[in-house]
């Protein structure tokens, strides 16, 4: 049986928000699995973080390129704020998502790209950055959408100049439609993602293990309540009906206008545009998603240095 230690208590009650003695107890019942004992706890009604996204602890910046029927959203990260603020830096990053542009938008591909300013790889522009600013730096995630007709909508959240930001969105829209009626159409929509983050653009393309997983707690909530397994599974069906309308894009109340869904108003668009509208891509990166920055204790440090 897996040791329950006390970090891996501490673990489960940051990433749940529940008491130490609830995460103790889930982390026994579950052999001392995270995720199992997040399950456990919000199907007991305990966890207080029950759509817990990743923490935004890392630096750096995220941009964004564009050349109409495509565009590419990367991340670069750096130790601190204060780098992200330099201009070389900005430059450096706004100048990788001009190169990735050119690429299938991996890491890989981009990190091997030919960076124009320098005549070098971006990855070893990267670190001769690195060498001059004298801080790490990582180019950690990308995505491109291309469409052959149609456009590619993109968004930055928290601009910190032209293209870059803390969060960067695409949106892929599929038409024949006037260009600039869908250029609109799908900024409005990429900002609806930046504020939402949905997990798919349609119900039916919602991962099968999240729903699975979603569905599983929904069971263990409904037979707290002591009802019939009939009864059960009609509350597991409503709740999942709810659950894919709040993750799926398209089933979404709008941001804009919560009068219509998303994908209402993408179709009401369609009069403008004078063609038929498809929504058939998105991505978002949130600056740091995912990523925990170590926390220190400061006062411990200044000990450590005061006993030699």
């Amino acid at each position: 049986m897996t040791e329950i230690t006390a970090a891996l208590v501490k673990e489960l009650r940051e990433k749940s928000g529940a008491g130490m003695m609830d995460c103790k107890k889930a982390l026994v019942e579950n052999n001392g699995d995270i995720e199992a004992s997040i399950d456990w706890l919000r199907a007991k009604g305990i966890s207080k973080a029950d759509k817990k996204a990743g923490r935004a602890a890392a630096e750096g910046l995220v941009a964004i390129a564009g050349a109409g029927h495509k565009a590419v959203v990367v991340e670069l990260n750096s130790e601190t704020d204060f780098v992200a603020r330099n201009d070389a830096f900005q430059d450096l990053v706004r100048g990788i998502a001009e190169v990735a542009l050119s690429t299938n938008g991996t890491v890989e591909a981009i990190a091997a790209a030919t960076y124009p300013a320098s005549g070098k790889p971006v990855a070893d522009t990267i670190k001769d950055a690195i060498a001059t600013i004298g801080e790490n730096m990582t180019l950690r995630r990308a995505a491109k959408l291309e469409v052959e007709h149609g456009v590619v909508a993109t968004y930055i959240h928290n601009a910190a100049g032209d293209g870059i930001g803390k969060l960067g969105v695409l949106v892929a829209l599929k038409s024949e439609g006037d260009k600039a009626v869908l250029t609109s159409i799908g900024r409005q929509v990429a900002m609806h993602i930046a504020a939402t983050n949905p997990l798919a653009i349609r119900a039916e393309e919602v991962d099968a293990a999240v729903a699975e997983r979603e569905r599983n707690v929904f069971i263990e909530q409904a037979r707290e309540s002591g009802k019939p397994d009939a009864i059960i599974e009609k509350m597991v069906d409503g709740r999942m009906r709810k659950f894919f309308e709040e993750v799926a894009l398209l089933s979404q109340a709008f941001v804009i206008n919560p009068d219509l869904t998303v994908g209402a108003a993408v179709q009401a668009a369609e009069k403008e545009a004078g063609a038929k509208i498809e929504v058939v891509g998105m991505a978002r990166l949130l600056l740091g998603e995912g990523v925990e920055k170590e926390e220190t204790d400061f006062a411990a440090e200044v000990a450590a240095v005061a006993k030699g």
